[in-house]
């Protein structure tokens, strides 16, 4: 497929989508490696709205489709919806070249399983390592056109990064 230049891409529209910040009961944050990119790149799950599917619907369905599990306690979603634009090498190729990028609802659920649960040989794997990190790490990891939104994303669920308090 051939690559967009940033002003064909402009004119497309978002892709609506939601993202899934997975939390373990020590405040650590969920990411895991894609499968499709060359690079260490890594992110929290995340994927389109079917039709006919709600936002919270779609963050739950992809949840269990990416890390093999539905085991978490919702916490929260965000105020708003977020917006990135692939990179113009990337336009072109994801999603049919359809899209300028994803428009995305996020949630935040925390974990609420072991370890053992997560399995990423799913159906149609997406990913091909995790790890639990620290929150402040997530930047980082995370591709350069993804990095706003999971800046600004970790600052609106501060209040679920705490420790979990250990169940009776």
């Amino acid at each position: 497929m051939p690559t967009l230049h940033r002003d064909a891409a402009a004119g497309l529209p978002y892709r609506r989508g939601v993202g899934v910040m997975v939390l373990n009961r020590d405040g650590q944050v969920l990411v895991a490696r894609r499968i499709d990119m060359p690079s260490e790149a890594w992110q929290m799950p995340q994927g389109g709205i079917d039709a006919g599917e709600s936002p919270i619907e779609a963050a739950q369905r992809e949840l269990c489709e990416e890390i093999g599990t539905c085991n978490g306690e919702f916490l929260g979603e965000s105020r708003d919806w977020y917006s990135y634009d692939l990179p113009a090498e990337l336009a072109g190729k994801l999603w049919r070249g359809r899209f300028r990028g994803q428009t995305q609802k996020w949630f935040a659920f925390r974990f609420a399983g072991s370890d053992a649960e997560i399995n990423l040989e799913t159906e149609t794997p997406e990913f091909l390592a995790w790890k639990w990190v620290e929150p402040d790490e997530v930047p980082r990891l995370i591709v350069p056109f993804k990095r706003d939104i999971y800046t600004a994303i970790l600052t609106e669920f501060t209040p679920f990064l705490a420790r979990a308090p250990l169940a009776r």
